[in-house]
């Protein structure tokens, strides 16, 4: 029995009646292709006949077991799915169909997919993470506080005070919800020197604006506490798909020294390795290799062997993988799951779409430049395989 699980739904469009589904076969797919929705091999079916009581003759190939219903699907300017009832199976792959209902999408597809074999490209290094973390809110994991406790003992050099810590709900102090909600950093090298406070930089925040009049206010109750010079910097979070969320903070203030811009440096490269150690902690790394079944500019289908990963995939949104052209280097790539499917025999395929998903540019264009000759050379062979239809 087919188990499918599609998790980003396309937007569609249905057709009104029998006749226009039939109509547009009949004008867009006498010479295009169609395939069996769900098919493990990409099955193609062709229409044999359109019969008068407005059932159709489809044939496939002869090994294709259904269950008394199938979808097929096709691209012409759009792509459309068409649901059929299996009314008489009169051979092998033989099938006498009535159409239920049709569908078409309502964008374009927006790149050409095609098989690829193993002998050129494989999926490898799987990067999966162990549990979804949501650091939108304030509810953040135990194993992440534990990961900040452990990272401020660590760096307690840093200032006479250092802090790290979440934001919460409890922070109604001005300063923190501001650099959560900006992800901008608070520098202020020195607490008796405004002068000191003006930044040209964006990433820091201008004091007079976070407290307007009541600035000073806020330098000298530090100054009484015998502050010198202070830094709050946001630990940002960049999730798989390149979301950035600032969850914590790192606060260092001292009685003694103030603080440079370079000490801004340190900490905010402190900040990053943070943010490493936190996804490292919640990461899967499994370095095996796995089937590539089709594959386009902005996504692929994936055939699923390794028990372990099946496992990870099932819990998971998306996951980072490298594909491995003949010849190429790796190319590290984020894969946002879009649909599972397992086949009768408990092989798992997982649809994943990548596009405007990897925060490696380069590496997006490195993956283009290999895909676009394969592109060409398929569009070759489906030319030619129409011109061959026609004659």
């Amino acid at each position: 029995m087919h188990k499918i699980n599609q998790r980003i739904q396309r937007s569609f469009d249905s057709f009104k009646t029998i006749d226009d589904v039939i109509n547009i076969l009949k004008s867009q797919f006498a010479e295009r292709r169609l395939y069996i929705k769900y098919s493990v091999d990409k099955s193609e079916v062709n229409i044999n006949e359109y019969l008068d009581d407005g059932t159709l003759l489809l044939v496939t190939e002869p090994g294709y077991e259904h269950d008394g219903s199938l979808t097929i699907y096709g691209l012409s300017d759009k792509y459309i799915e068409i649901d059929f009832e299996v009314i008489e199976e009169r051979g092998p792959g033989y099938l006498q169909c009535k159409i239920r209902s049709a569908r078409r999408a309502i964008k374009g597809r927006r790149d050409l997919r095609f098989k690829v074999t193993t002998e050129v490209a494989v999926a490898t290094n799987f990067r999966v993470s162990k549990h979804s973390i949501d650091l939108s809110g304030f509810n953040i994991p135990t194993g992440i506080k534990v990961v900040l406790d452990q990272f401020q003992t660590t760096n307690s050099r840093l200032g006479d005070f250092v802090k790290v810590d979440v934001f919460s709900s409890e922070n109604a102090e001005t300063v923190l919800a501001e650099i959560k909600k900006t992800g901008k950093s608070l520098f202020i090298p020195d607490f008796s020197d405004r002068e000191s406070m003006i930044h040209d930089s964006e990433e820091f925040l201008d004091l007079d604006e976070i407290f307007g009049n009541k600035s000073d206010e806020f330098l000298m109750k530090n100054i009484e506490k015998g502050y010198r010079s202070l830094l709050i910097i946001p630990v940002i979070y960049v999730a798989d798909n390149g979301k950035s969320t600032p969850f914590a903070y790192i606060q260092i203030i001292s009685k003694s020294e103030n603080y440079s811009i370079e000490k801004v440096s340190e900490v905010k490269e402190l900040s990053y390795r943070l943010v490493d150690r936190i996804r490292d902690a919640n990461t899967l790394l499994l370095p095996v290799h796995q089937q590539i079944m089709d594959i386009s500019r902005g996504g692929a289908k994936l055939k699923i062997t390794d028990e372990n990963l099946k496992t990870s995939i099932y819990k998971s949104k998306g996951f980072i993988f490298d594909i491995v052209f003949k010849l190429q280097a790796p190319i590290t790539i984020y894969g946002e799951i879009k649909s599972t499917y397992t086949d009768e025999s408990g092989e798992l395929f997982v649809g994943v779409d990548f596009e405007g998903n990897s925060s490696r540019k380069d590496e997006m264009k490195r993956f283009y430049a290999v895909l676009k000759p394969m592109e060409s050379d398929y569009k070759a062979r489906l030319i030619k395989s129409m011109k061959n239809r026609k004659g």
